[in-house]
């Protein structure tokens, strides 16, 4: 069967600490898409991060690239396997340079916390109880 991927494309200001950041969060820098000015950030197998400077962002629109600390643009959310999973891959963002955004929202049967990456875009990370899905 077909998995659909998904690449989201982000402006960063500095490529080199970007891709740092990422790294620490547990991601690799897939080189065969990676260049000077372009960084492929691995997620998973059906997710991939374009981290693309913003010189190189703007070859492929003509809207004004917004700068992501005074303005939302997206928020991207990512799944977790468990509660514990969450609060691991934000406190990596925290220590590698990343800022707390939102409050930690905890239904019991969905926990889910927020970072802001280096460029202030935000990374929602939650976890569903399977149990809950199915019901």
């Amino acid at each position: 069967m077909y998995q659909q991927m998904i690449f989201v494309n982000l402006p960063v200001a500095d490529l080199d600490a970007s891709k740092k950041f990422f790294t620490e969060l547990g991601y690799s820098i897939n080189p065969q898409f990676s260049d000077e000015n372009t960084a492929s950030v691995v997620i998973s197998d059906t997710i991939i991060a374009m981290l693309l400077t913003r010189q190189k962002y703007a070859q492929f629109t003509k809207k004004e690239i917004v700068d992501a600390t005074k303005s939302s643009e997206v928020l991207l959310a990512l799944s977790a396997e468990s509660r514990e999973k969450v609060d691991e891959l934000v406190e990596k963002a925290l220590a590698a340079g990343g800022s707390t955004a939102g409050e930690t929202q905890d239904l019991g049967f969905m926990y889910g916390r927020s970072f802001d990456d280096l460029d202030g875009h935000t990374w929602e990370v939650a976890w569903m109880d399977p149990a809950a899905l199915e019901g």
